[in-house]
């Protein structure tokens, strides 16, 4: 088995020195095989129809996913509070913040584990608040999540982790299988760890496992919990590049919850601020860094903060 560095992807050694980029990462093949092609080509068709297909609302058109007016309490804490934002098919959404306001509750609001006190949460031009867990798990099939520790099976290998969503659709032959499964693991620049335990696997491999098993949903959107959390930033660079690449060619809408501004730069078509409980902000980051609103610029001006060594 090749050797793995820090960031948990695999290093090819000759004579004693690093075969490939730079970093000594294995880049990802360019091409997929012909099975992995037609995969990733009809999720890209999917996704383009389901943006199409999204409903009206008010004669305008529809966002794919929408907060109107949201409010969430657990007891005396007030976490949302009237909270509205929207994100259009195939645009990615950030959503930042400081640690404790309610950004990964927002997620799993959107995908029906917790439900809203007030308010309409869309999905897919669909009022979710509504509906029962049989109605969720339709949507469900339309909107994955990237959890922070990957929510992985531990006791089967990385391998059948990925192949789990495939075998539930029931439409594939158990080669088709093996060959979708290896093409998505490539695709995210962990080749050949099939066989491996996620215990085996650092955060990061985790993470890009995790996304290859979103990805073999084919799914219409991805929301991805604080991503580049506990991982270098080599790591994060490489799962920010692989974010936007799947935006650019399947047509995925998806938003990210994060408090790294460079990788937030690097990926939104535009942002929400939440701070206790509201939406101070919503809009481009363009937008944002020309902002007046004072608890904005406080935490801009403390992120570009550099402290002394």
């Amino acid at each position: 088995m090749a050797k793995q560095d820090e960031t948990g992807f695999a290093v090819k050694h000759e004579a004693g020195l690093e075969v490939g980029t730079e970093s000594g990462i294995e880049p990802a093949p360019e091409y997929a095989s012909e099975v992995v092609e037609e995969f990733m080509e009809q999720a890209a068709l999917q996704n383009e129809a389901a943006a199409e297909a999204v409903l009206e609302v008010r004669n305008k058109p529809g966002s794919y996913i929408s907060f109107e007016h949201v409010s969430k309490s657990f007891g005396d804490l007030v976490v949302l509070d009237d909270v509205s934002f929207c994100v259009n098919s195939g645009e990615t959404l950030c959503i930042l913040g400081r640690s404790g306001v309610g950004k990964s509750v927002a997620l799993q609001m959107l995908m029906g584990f917790l439900k809203a006190d007030g308010g309409v949460i869309r999905v897919a031009g669909e009022d979710i608040c509504g509906m029962k867990e049989q109605e969720l798990q339709r949507i469900r099939q339309k909107v994955t999540m990237v959890f922070q520790n990957g929510a992985l099976f531990d006791s089967i290998s990385v391998g059948e982790n990925v192949a789990f969503p495939l075998r539930e659709r029931g439409d594939m032959e158990e080669d088709q299988i093996e060959q979708v499964v290896k093409g998505l693991l490539e695709m995210v620049g962990v080749a050949g760890m099939e066989s491996l335990l996620p215990s085996d696997l650092s955060t990061g491999m985790k993470r890009s496992v995790a996304i290859a098993r979103a990805l073999a949903s084919q799914p219409e959107a991805v929301l991805y919990d604080e991503p580049t959390t506990m991982v270098d930033p080599l790591m994060a660079h490489l799962l920010g590049d692989l974010i936007e690449r799947l935006k650019q060619q399947l047509h995925l809408t998806s938003i990210v919850v994060t408090h790294d501004m460079k990788f937030a730069k690097k990926l939104a078509d535009r942002v929400v601020f939440l701070h206790q409980g509201k939406a101070r902000f919503f809009g481009t980051m363009e937008e944002m860094e020309q902002s007046d609103d004072v608890v904005l610029e406080e935490f801009l001006r403390l992120d570009a903060l550099v402290l002394p060594v």
